[in-house]
This record gives structure tokens, sequence and C-alpha cells, in this order.
């Protein structure tokens, strides 16, 4: 494999092709400590979306330069601070490169308020208008309604949404552009109520307990109950699915 000439960012400099390019481990070492969340994965699946455009070596490996690192710290902060998607922070970027001021409309009005991540990895922060929800997902306005709609997600008595149903959009709005509609997504919901409804039954005795250490031994079976549920979902449908690749 021949290495792939690259692509000048603004967000280098002269300097830059003078330091040492990083393996995608070492990126992840760099960027850990402002963003405790991101994986490998997350950096190839931002590559992919042409977000970032590492170098590859003859042999196939990725080397990224310090132009790339910042446009990853640039990306997973319009993601974590202002709920951008993908699709806008690309506008961004693109902008910048090619050094013009940011498009007018793509995040720019009724800025979200900042979030941050507790113990849990849940995302925590003051909810959002429809507006500000609907552009941190990704979704149009009548797909966000029809999520309300249908159930996935839900609103307050103002209208707003919680900055934890983030994940849930997202996913909608991705399934969304490979033509699944939310109200296909009714499926997801019944059966999630479902598994819920069969973690209760095992950790309700514990629930009950007054101890500061019962609750505390139900809050890490629950965790692990999830984990292990999502483990199971995600392998039956992979096996299911790669029925339909046998000839």
């Amino acid at each position: 494999m021949t290495a792939v000439p690259e692509r000048t960012s603004a967000l280098g400099d002269a300097a830059d092709q003078r330091t040492p390019r990083l393996t995608i481990g070492e990126v992840l070492g760099v960027l850990r400590d402002d963003f405790p969340d991101v994986t490998i994965s997350k950096i190839r699946y931002l590559e992919s979306e042409d977000l970032v455009h590492p170098q590859r070596t003859p042999s196939g490996y990725r080397k990224f330069s310090r132009a790339d690192v910042s446009r990853l710290r640039y990306v997973l902060a319009a993601q974590r601070d202002q709920y951008l998607p993908l699709r806008v922070i690309k506008d961004h970027l693109d902008a910048l490169d090619r050094g013009e001021p940011l498009p007018a409309g793509t995040g720019a009005t009724a800025p979200a308020p900042p979030a941050s991540t507790d113990d849990a990895g849940t995302t925590v922060g003051p909810p959002l208008t429809a507006e500000q929800f609907a552009r941190a997902a990704g979704l149009e306005p009548g797909q966000l309604a029809d999520c309300v709609q249908f159930g996935l997600l839900t609103t307050d008595a103002d209208g707003r949404h919680p900055v934890s149903d983030l994940p849930v959009a997202r996913a909608a709005a991705g399934l969304a552009r490979h033509g699944i509609e939310p109200r296909h997504l009714r499926v997801y919901r019944t059966g999630v109520e479902r598994e819920a409804g069969l973690v209760e039954q095992l950790v309700a005795p514990v629930l009950r307990a007054r101890s500061e250490e019962a609750r505390t031994r139900a809050t890490e079976k629950l965790r692990e109950l999830a984990t292990l549920s999502a483990q199971l979902h995600t392998a039956l449908l992979e096996a299911r699915l790669q029925e339909l690749l046998r000839p």
C-alpha cells in the first residue's frame, strides 16, 4: 500500500511538518486527559467521516500529525460542549481549511449550555430546547417530533429535552439516514421496557434496603446487568444478520 498524500489543514503550521507523527494509540493517550470517553474506534469513525486525514504508511498504519490531533480536539470539543452534529462540524472545518469564516446558520445561534459526564458515564447538564436538541442530535425538527410521538424521547413540562437522551436521538438520526423512521423504532422501545422489567425483578429486593451499602451494591449490579444485556443484544443481532450473508 502506498502512502496517501497529506491534506493541508488550517489547524496546522510549518513546524507540524518537522514534528514526529503519532500512532493512533499515542493520539488516544494525548486526548484522553481532556476527553476521557474517546476510544480508538471513535477516532477511526471520525476518519471514516472525513473529519481527520492521517497519513498511511506503506503497511497501512495510521500516522497522525499535530494538525490531525488539533482537528480531533476541535471535533470532540464541538460535540461535547456545543452538541453539534458531525455534518455541521465538517462544514466548520472545511471553511477553516479554505480560510473562510464559519458558515452562517450552522450552530452559531442558540448555543446549547455546556454538559459534563457523571461517574456512570451519563451525559448531564441543563435541558435543551427542541431547536438545540435537534441540532445536537442531527435530527430534523419533524424527525424529533416523531421520536417524541412514538415514545423514543420524552420532554419536560416546558417541552425541553434532557441531554441524557442525546445518545438515543443520535442513534435515531443515524438510522433515519438509512431510511429507518422513528415509527419503525417502537420495537426497540418495547424490547427495552421488557428487559428493564426483568432487571428490576432482580435488583428490587436490594433497592428496598435502606443501607447505603446495599444501594451501592444494587447500583453496581444494575450497571453489570445493563452491560451484559447490551452485549447479548448485540451478539444476537449480529448473529441474525450474519445469516443474511450466507449463500
